[in-house]
């Protein structure tokens, strides 16, 4: 099992900085953190890339600047480029159905309405591992587009910065080879009570 590249989702701009839809690129800066990895814009990728080793796997970072619904636009060529087949990508994005501090790791799939999702599928294909990061839905459908492109309360980043540092362990598991032990780590992950 090898993950030789991860994206994270979000949009780009200090007013989206803090923003629930961002919780992709949260957890990509979570990386970049933990292991020393810096991003930096390539224009030729759409978005900004960095590179090191995880666990001991060489692998890209990409946070695309394309917004949000035109994702596979800096996905697709950097992919392309350094020859990285689907099943060999995960991306990070937001999940209003699931609540905040809540994860789902899993292989290939829809795109479950995410418009990140429905733009980067018909580019590579729908076989790459996506991680879910649960950010709640509120109470309305009607509220949906102001709840993603909002800050979540405090305890509600709380929790999504701990599903984050437990997502950071799945990975390892992930990127070692034991996707059954990462799947379980992620999906049976719960917030202390």
């Amino acid at each position: 099992m090898m993950i030789k590249l991860i994206v994270g989702l979000g949009n780009v701009g200090a007013e989206y900085k803090d923003t629930r839809h961002n919780a992709g690129f949260w957890f990509v800066d979570a990386l970049c953190d933990k292991f020393g990895i810096t991003l930096t814009h390539d224009k030729k990728f759409h978005g900004s890339v960095g590179r090191g080793t995880i666990y001991g796997q060489d692998v890209r970072l990409l946070t695309p600047d394309t917004f949000m619904n035109r994702s596979g636009m800096a996905v697709a060529p950097l992919a392309k480029f350094y020859n990285i087949a689907p099943h060999e990508i995960l991306i990070t994005h937001d999940e209003l159905d699931i609540s905040a501090g809540s994860l789902r790791l899993k292989k290939g799939g829809g795109h479950g309405g995410h418009n990140g999702l429905k733009d980067i599928v018909p580019h590579i294909g729908a076989d790459f591992w996506r991680l879910r990061v649960g950010i709640g839905r509120p109470a309305h459908s009607s509220q949906v587009s102001g709840w993603v492109l909002s800050k979540p309360t405090s305890d509600d980043h709380i929790s999504i910065d701990k599903a984050i540092d437990c997502s950071i362990d799945a990975l390892e598991l992930l990127i070692k080879g034991d996707e059954q032990k990462a799947i379980s780590l992620a999906n049976g992950f719960k917030l202390p009570t």
